[in-house]
This record gives structure tokens, sequence and C-alpha cells, in this order.
């Protein structure tokens, strides 16, 4: 797209916004919205008291519901297991979840992958 016509389309979605928040404004739903935040956080001011103060008045179970979907994020995952290596060459033994330990590497360097993954204990 060139230039010009990416300008006249940003131009066009440009006015059709302007012309839908023109229209919001008048809109007498909004104005009693906009009203009513207005006295509300009018209030709040006046004692002293936050919105979490209110939900926390008018609901007090909302921190638990919203709670309970983080921990179920967590559980998604499986855990990774402990696989324990034992180098064959020397006796040492390394656990590790990841391949991303520092012997292993090494013996990983030393040996080659397709070697050391042939030590891994059962």
């Amino acid at each position: 797209m060139s230039r010009l016509a990416e300008f006249r389309a940003l131009e066009q979605q440009l006015a059709a916004q302007l012309a839908e928040l023109e229209a919001l404004k008048n809109d007498d739903s909004l104005k009693k919205e906009i009203e009513f935040e207005e006295k509300l956080r009018g209030l709040l001011g006046e004692y002293g008291y936050s919105l979490r103060n209110i939900v926390a008045i008018l609901d007090p179970q909302a921190a638990t519901r919203r709670a309970a979907p983080a921990q179920a994020e967590k559980s998604s995952r499986k855990p990774r297991q402990v696989k324990v290596y034992k180098n064959p060459h020397n006796g040492e033994v390394i656990e590790t979840k990841g391949g991303n330990h520092k012997i292993l590497k090494e013996w990983k360097a030393k040996w080659g992958s397709d070697e050391v993954e042939r030590w891994l204990a059962q």
C-alpha cells in the first residue's frame, strides 16, 4: 500500500472515530454514568475510602474468587522429573531436572550427548 493510500485510510478511520466520539458525547446514558462516577469519587475522597474498600464491603468473597484462577494456572504445567546420570568412568552421579547442568554439559561435550543419555539411571 502506498503512503498516500495508507494516509487516506488512517484519515478515514480517524474521521469515523471522531464521529463515534461525538455521538457518545451526546448520549444521555453516558452522561449519567460520568455524573455517577464523579459523585462516587467525590464521596470516596470525602470519606477516605478507595474502590477496593468499597468492593470489600459490598462483596467480601471477591478477593477469594479472584485468587483461585491464579493457582489453577500454576498447576497447568506438569513438573519436570528428576533425571539421574551415573558416569561409568568415575562413578560420579548427577541429579538434574533439565539439561542446563554444568557438569552434564561437560560430559556431553567430552563423550557425546548420545553416550551420556545412555548413562541415565532407570
